[in-house]
C-alpha cells in the first residue's frame, strides 16, 4: 500500500535523517523559539546542508530532487518536532516553486542553486491587505519603466519576508484585465523601495514571523517569471504543491499531540486507576487516531498524484482541508485530555493548538478549498 502511495524505501530513509535532526536541535529548543519569538531562519544554513532547503527543486539546478512523498514526510517530521520551522520552509518552497513553474531555464539557473542549498532564502508575496483569498482583487502595480518595471503597493502577511534574500512578488501589469493581468517578478529583498514593517503579533508559530511589505521599486523585465499575465495561473499551480506542504505541517503537529495524549493518559491517575481506563477517553483516542490515519492517506494520495505529473489540484485541497482541520480537533482533543496542566505553558498542549489554528487559513481558508474541491466536482 505504502508503494501505491509513492513512499518509497529512500523516502523513508531521507525522513529518518532528517527526524534525527528535527528531535535532536529543533525539538529542545521550540518552546524557546515561541516564547521569545525568535525566527526560525537559524536553521536555514542547517537544513540547507540536510538538503531540506532544496527537497522540491530538480539536481539540475542544485535540489535534492526529492519525491513529493519525501517532502510530505520531511515536514512531517520537522513540524513534529517545531511547527514554526515547516512553516518558514513552506513560504520558501513557495518562492522556489514560484520559479520553478513560472520561470525559464535561466532564471532557474540564477535563482535556485543558492536557494535549494540554504545559502539564500525566499519569500512569496501574492496577498494583501484587501486582496486575501481573491487575488484577482490585488492593488499592487508593475509598470513600465526604461529596461523593467516600477512596482508599486503593498503585500501583507508575507513570510521569511525580514530575513529573505528575495521575495516573488505577483502584481498587476494590466489593470483592466483581472486575475488575467497578474504576472510574478522576483525582487532583490534589498532593492531599494523595498521596505519591511514589524512582525505582526501572532496567535501561533511565532518562530515563523509574517511581515506587512511595501515596494515602490525598479524590477528589472529579466525578473519577470513568464509572460506578461501568466502570473496568476503560476500563483495557482504553486498553491498546489503548498497546500501539500501545509497538510503535512498538520499532520506533525497532530502527531505530536496525539503522542503527548497517549503518554499522558497511560500516567496520569484519577481514583487510583489510569485515565486510559477510561471509555470516554479511549473512544476520544480512537477517534483522535483515525482522523490522522484518513489525513495521513488523503495527503499521500495527493503527493501520489502529484508525482505522476496530472492534476492533482481537488486532491491537494482535499487533503489540506481534511488534515488542517484534523489537527485542530486532535490538539483541542489533547489539550482537554490534559486538563488545566493542559492550558500552561509547562506543557506544549497550548501551543501546539495555537500553531495548528493558522493551518485552516493560509495557503487557502477552508472555506476556500471546499469551493475549489465542489468546482472540480461539479466541473
Amino acid at each position: 500500500m505504502l508503494k501505491r502511495l509513492g513512499i518509497e524505501d529512500g523516502d523513508i530513509e531521507i525522513a529518518d535523517a532528517i527526524a534525527r535532526f528535527a528531535q535532536s536541535e529543533l525539538a529542545p529548543q521550540a518552546a524557546i523559539v515561541d516564547r521569545d519569538e525568535i525566527a526560525t531562519t537559524r536553521y536555514v544554513a542547517q537544513l540547507g546542508e540536510l538538503g531540506v532547503m532544496g527537497m522540491n527543486v530538480p539536481e539540475r539546478w542544485g535540489g535534492s530532487g526529492a519525491t513529493p512523498a519525501s517532502i510530505v514526510l520531511a515536514l512531517v517530521e520537522i513540524a513534529r518536532a517545531c511547527a514554526a520551522t515547516s512553516s518558514m520552509i513552506g513560504a520558501h518552497y513557495l518562492a522556489t516553486d514560484s520559479i520553478l513553474i513560472g520561470g525559464d531555464d535561466a532564471q532557474r539557473e540564477r535563482f535556485l542553486p543558492d536557494a535549494a542549498a540554504g545559502r539564500k532564502l525566499g519569500a512569496f508575496a501574492l496577498t494583501e491587505p484587501r486582496a486575501g483569498s481573491n487575488p484577482a482583487d490585488m492593488a499592487t502595480r508593475a509598470l513600465p519603466e526604461g529596461e523593467g518595471y516600477r512596482l508599486c503597493g503593498v503585500k501583507h502577511f508575507i513570510s521569511n519576508a525580514h530575513a529573505a534574500d528575495f521575495i516573488v512578488v505577483y502584481a498587476k501589469t494590466n489593470v483592466d484585465a483581472g486575475a488575467r493581468g497578474i504576472s510574478a517578478f522576483v525582487v532583490d529583498r534589498h532593492a531599494t523601495g523595498v521596505d519591511v514593517g514589524p512582525p505582526e503579533k501572532l496567535m501561533g508559530i511565532h518562530g515563523a514571523p509574517a511581515h506587512e511589505v511595501s515596494f515602490d521599486c525598479f524590477v528589472p523585465a529579466l525578473n519577470r517569471l513568464g509572460a506578461e499575465g501568466s502570473g496568476f495561473r503560476t500563483a495557482m499551480k504553486v498553491l498546489d504543491s503548498s497546500r501539500l506542504d501545509v497538510a503535512a505541517t498538520a499532520l506533525g503537529i497532530a502527531e505530536a499531540a496525539l503522542a503527548h495524549a497517549v503518554g499522558w493518559v497511560k500516567e496520569r491517575r484519577v481514583g487510583g486507576e489510569p485515565l486510559a481506563h477510561k471509555q470516554g477517553l479511549q473512544w476520544v483516542l480512537a477517534d483522535m487516531k483515525t482522523r490522522l490515519e484518513a489525513a495521513w492517506l488523503l495527503t499521500l494520495q495527493a503527493a501520489a498524484r502529484r508525482a505522476a505529473g496530472g492534476p492533482f489540484t481537488d486532491a491537494a485541497s482535499m487533503a489540506k482541508l481534511y488534515a488542517t482541520e484534523m489537527a485542530g480537533f486532535v490538539t483541542d482533543a489533547a489539550l482537554q485530555m490534559h486538563g488545566g496542566y493542559g492550558y500552561t505553558r509547562e506543557l506544549p498542549l497550548e501551543r501546539l493548538v495555537r500553531d495548528a489554528r493558522i493551518l485552516r487559513i493560509y495557503e487557502g481558508s477552508s472555506e476556500i478549498q471546499r469551493t475549489v474541491i465542489a468546482r472540480a466536482l461539479l466541473a
